[in-house]
């Protein structure tokens, strides 16, 4: 249930401050992992194979030992005693096919970009340079790159010793039976829908600094990465080292999107360099390194079919998944398919689901979580299929999803895939969202130029999302049979002088958790938002924590400050009442003050009762001289944000080009902290979806090599690239945390995606056209619009 956090005048919650952070990152005054310089630091450079499958003959490093400024140099081989598998956590089904993942190859590589021996030097450039003279014999063995050719008999295999390229068959059926639901059905639509490979880009590239202490053979590993806590486990369960000799910090982190949410071989290497040389040793890559050995994202092929009666009422839907694992099962790799099989059915009734997913190996670099991670290929797949028995069945789509979704006087819900939507309301956002695009207008518009036959034509999306975040219930996440739990902690420590040290285990990187933690942690307690600091992202002084990914640390870690805080005005409410000499039962707190009932000028601060619990001259007998708290949290829920975003394209039929010209994204997080972060969450987040829909993609050539490996080949959008958006909310609170939130850093890429896809093929469905398939480049639309004028003749 939602309580209320402060009984002051003006709250915290909701006020729209500038983030904390801001002054110290746009001054330079920062800490990236690659500013850090140790005394006797080293640096590592990595020889990766230019090839995408092949045997390795053999790996020569004798003769890099002899270039100006090398101290060592190392083959698989070398570090194979020291070294596991990276690890994977998330093996979904019991008959999973899991490779082992060498930090160095030994004996095969399997992707272009696949490191088979580390050069280290006394600078990266030393370094770098000596990579020319390692000497490396490949066999070119056959790349395996289509999904469902990978799946033939006598397809050439990526891990030959395990007789196939299927890693995992991962089934789900609720309801009826589909096949019964299908027979009834008056209209069973299909549709084949691709999801292109993603490079992440994070401003700031991967890095790490392994710092050794000799004497006591403990280690610090400085990391730019999302999950300092899950990397100290997972590095000691690699390489050995006693977890409680390692000790991870993320210092300042440029960005991550679900790239640095992973455990990667260059982070294991140099803490195993580090522990053979015993000297610190730091690794950076280069962003062309980035593009080939950062894990990518998506990479599915989507046969989705929906069953419906005549008037448009879904009665059922059935998905068959290809999803693209890469080469190796990283981290959460055969997870992230998973997560999306509970929002296809997304915030429609239906009486049948059907869901089956197989994981396919390929020589590819491995795919992993980015942001959304499986939630936006689910809706970008029934957002999809929605506007196209729309068009079957010659309805409005804002009118077809009405007659489908779920009511506001229906929550909580429980969905035909298992989950319970708590709270929502989707006819608010959706009024919302019509009002401010101006709905009406644009259509007939859009009917006039059709009528006139305008080489630029008009088209309208559509996108009503719904997603899972918050991932945390520990339970839920052992019946998906991922290792870890989903719970979060968070401490709170009222210093002597009556200022505030809140210490988190969520780990931010661009989010403001400094900031929001800051605005709940004042409102509990009363205090001046700037008394506030917030410690994280280091297992020294934040222990304890599962880290940030998946649009969990408010609606987790947030509420475990929450909590925590709670936690320290009842403490603090015993020794106020023992100052005032009253029972704690006639205590008000208001604005950080505890007042006698009756009796207002009998009152102490909170920041008093503070000094007095330091000095404890005078606390309630048998109580321990503190007043500070920590609270775990492990919520029996998700969380679940929802909205309606509406695009407005022009498509120009003659050259292919696509132009936003209106972009309305109306979204429900629940309560919001700070808004100024919503709507830069929101930005940021429409901003990778558009890319999506009309930019981005790997690409790879026929060999298997990656063909769009650098920013001059791989397209970014910029700011000039973008629209300006029109972004509004509404508000249901969330009932799975006290502070009513639900998670919004993946709801724009979720929703934007499928509402400027819908656009672009609403805007040439009159000329033939029922898809184009991602990024919608000009080139592609063109030859889009050129496929159909054929189709057409040919009927003809």
């Amino acid at each position: 249930m939602t309580e209320q956090l402060s009984t002051g005048a003006e709250t915290e919650v909701g006020r729209a401050r500038p983030r904390k952070e801001d002054a110290r990152l746009v001054t330079g005054q920062t800490t990236w992992t690659d500013n850090i310089t140790v005394a006797g630091m080293l640096h590592m450079a990595l020889v990766r194979s230019p090839v995408p499958h092949a045997r390795v003959d053999r790996v020569d490093v004798s003769a890099a030992l002899g270039e100006p400024g090398v101290i060592a140099a190392f083959t698989g081989r070398d570090l194979a005693e020291g070294l596991g598998s990276l690890p994977c956590a998330w093996p979904v089904t019991e008959d999973i096919v899991l490779p082992d993942h060498p930090p160095l190859a030994v004996d095969e590589v399997r992707y272009a970009g696949e490191p088979v021996a580390v050069v280290v030097a006394r600078d990266r450039y030393a370094a770098a340079d000596a990579l020319e003279a390692v000497e490396v014999d490949y066999t070119p063995l056959d790349p395996v790159l289509d999904l469902e050719a990978a799946l033939d008999d006598g397809a050439p295999l990526v891990h030959a010793g395990h007789g196939t390229n299927r890693s995992y068959l991962w089934p789900l059926d609720t309801g009826e039976d589909y096949a019964a639901v299908r027979e009834r059905a008056d209209v069973v639509l299909r549709r084949r829908y691709h999801q292109q490979r993603l490079v992440p880009n994070a401003m700031e590239p991967r890095s790490v600094v392994v710092t050794p202490l000799a004497a006591s053979g403990e280690y610090t590993v400085y990391s730019a990465t999302q999950i300092p806590h899950i990397l100290r486990v997972m590095l000691a369960t690699v390489t050995g080292v006693p977890e409680h000799k390692l000790r991870v910090v993320a210092p300042d982190v440029g960005g991550g999107f679900g790239s640095k949410l992973q455990v990667y071989g260059e982070e294991a290497l140099a803490l195993a360099v580090a522990r053979r040389l015993g000297r610190p040793v730091k690794w950076t890559e280069s962003r062309s390194e980035a593009y080939l050995a950062t894990h990518h994202g998506r990479g599915q092929v989507q046969d989705i079919e929906v069953a419906a009666a005549a008037d448009g009422r879904l009665l059922g839907l059935k998905v068959d998944l290809l999803a693209d694992m890469g080469a190796y099962l990283m981290l959460v790799t055969p997870g992230i398919p998973i997560l999306g099989a509970f929002m296809y059915p997304a915030i429609y009734k239906m009486d049948a689901y059907s869901f089956r997913c197989t994981g396919v190996f390929t020589t590819r670099t491995p795919t992993d979580a980015y942001r959304g991670a499986g939630r936006p290929e689910a809706t970008f797949a029934i957002e999809r299929i929605m506007d196209d028995l729309a068009a079957e069945l010659g309805v409005d789509p804002i009118e077809l999803r009405r007659r489908n979704w779920i009511g506001h006087d229906e929550f909580p819900y429980a969905s035909i895939a298992g989950l319970t939507y708590d709270s929502g309301n989707y006819e608010a956002a959706t009024d919302r969202a019509l009002d401010l695009f101006g709905y009406d207008a644009l259509r007939v518009e859009q009917r006039e130029r059709q009528r006139r036959g305008d080489r630029v034509r008009l088209g309208i999306g559509v996108s009503t999302y719904t997603e899972m975040c918050g991932l945390a219930p520990s339970r839920v996440l052992r019946d998906l049979r991922y290792a870890a739990g989903g719970w979060e902690a968070a401490s709170i420590r009222m210093l002597p002088t009556g200022k505030v040290e809140v210490v988190t285990g969520t780990s931010p990187h661009g989010q403001g958790h400094a900031t929001s933690w800051s605005q709940i942690a004042a409102d509990v307690l009363g205090v001046p938002f700037e008394d506030v600091e917030v410690v994280h992202g280091d297992t020294r002084s934040a222990p304890q924590g599962m880290d940030t990914y998946g649009s969990r640390s408010l609606v987790v870690g947030g509420a475990a400050v929450h909590g925590a805080a709670r936690k320290v005005v009842e403490k603090a409410r015993r020794v106020a009442a023992h100052l005032l000499e009253a029972a704690e039962d006639d205590l008000d707190f208001s604005g950080g003050v505890f007042s006698v009932k009756g009796s207002p000028d009998a009152r102490r601060t909170i920041q008093e009762v503070a000094f007095e619990t330091f000095s404890s001259h005078d606390l309630p007998d048998g109580m321990e001289p503190t007043i500070n708290a920590e609270q775990v949290v492990d919520p029996d829920n998700f969380s679940y944000p929802h909205g309606t975003h509406l695009c407005a394209v022009e498509v120009d039929t003659e050259t292919g080009r696509v132009a936003i010209r209106s972009y309305v994204g109306v979204d429900d997080v629940g309560r919001v902290v700070n808004p100024t972060i919503v709507r830069g969450q929101v930005h940021g987040g429409l901003a990778q979806g558009i890319a999506q829909a009309l930019y981005e993609e790997a690409v790879y050539d026929a060999d298997g090599n990656l063909v769009s490996g650098s920013m001059a080949d791989y397209l970014v959008p910029a700011a000039p690239d973008l629209p300006d958006f029109v972004t509004d909310r509404t508000e249901t609170p969330a009932t799975s945390n006290p502070l009513g939130a639900k998670g919004v850093g993946e709801a724009g890429t979720i929703a934007s995606t499928p509402a400027v896809v819908n656009a672009v093929v609403d805007a040439l469905r009159p000329l033939g056209v029922t898809d184009v398939t991602m990024p919608c480049s000009p080139g592609r639309v063109w030859e889009t619009l050129r496929e159909a004028a054929a189709r057409e003749e040919g009927a003809a």
